[in-house]
Order: structure tokens, then C-alpha cells, then sequence
């Protein structure tokens, strides 16, 4: 449903004090469809702002224990079930059950969703 006469595009804009992190969001969004980032100085439609800095945790990070945080960097790696408990020293179930735990609490369809809801979150650094 577009106006006639309205652009076919979304014109958003970056404003955060993490290059880093304006950099990860300028590569995601360069190619989303109806959406084009704005020109240094050009209106934008929306602005993105960093909300907290990654010092800060947010209220979910404070909800993943220390061995998730570890699970969850494996599973960003690709590794297996089998291969994360052998790493960690755990059994294959206790690794399920954190992945588990982890799809629970980032609100995840699966391991790839969990991971990247993990690094939007700043939970995990890729």
C-alpha cells in the first residue's frame, strides 16, 4: 500500500557512539528492501539511536548464566551438540537443556535465531 507521489523506500539514519556497532547495523540494513540509510545530514524517516552502551547489560543478559553464555558462543560457532559437550565437559543432554534454556529466554525459533538474537541483544560479539 504506498501513496501515490511517496517514495518506495524507508530513509533511516544511525546515530550511536559504537562505530562498531553502527557499522554491523549499516551492513545489515544496506540491503533490506524499501529501506535506504540516509546521507550524512539528510532527513531521515527513522533514527536509531544506541539505547545503552556495551558496558551496560540489558535485563536479558542478566538472565543467562555463565555456562549459556558459554553454549551460546558455541553455538555461534556452528559446533554440534555432541561437540559442545565435549569442549565443555558436560553430557549431550545438559547441553540440550541449556540450548533449551537459551531458545527459552531469547525467545528463539532455533539455534541460528538464537544466536543472532544473542548479538542484537550485544550478549555476543561476533
Amino acid at each position: 500500500m504506498t501513496n501515490e507521489g511517496a517514495p518506495d523506500f524507508v530513509v533511516v539514519a544511525i546515530e550511536m557512539d559504537d562505530p562498531a556497532l553502527a557499522d554491523r547495523l549499516t551492513a545489515l540494513l544496506s540491503n533490506v528492501p524499501g529501506l535506504r540509510l540516509a546521507r550524512i545530514g539528510e532527513t531521515a524517516d527513522v533514527v536509531l539511536v544506541a539505547s545503552r552502551t556495551a558496558d551496560a547489560p540489558s535485563e536479558r543478559d542478566a538472565t543467562l548464566t555463565p555456562r549459556e553464555v558459554e553454549v551460546l558462543n558455541h553455538l555461534a560457532e556452528g559446533a554440534s551438540n555432541k561437540t559442545i559437550a565435549r569442549r565443555l565437559g558436560i553430557s549431550v543432554h545438559t547441553v540440550k537443556f541449556h540450548v533449551a534454556s537459551l531458545l527459552d529466554k531469547l525467545d528463539a525459533a532455533g539455534r541460528t535465531d538464537a544466536v543472532i538474537h544473542a548479538a542484537r541483544l550485544g550478549v555476543l560479539q561476533l
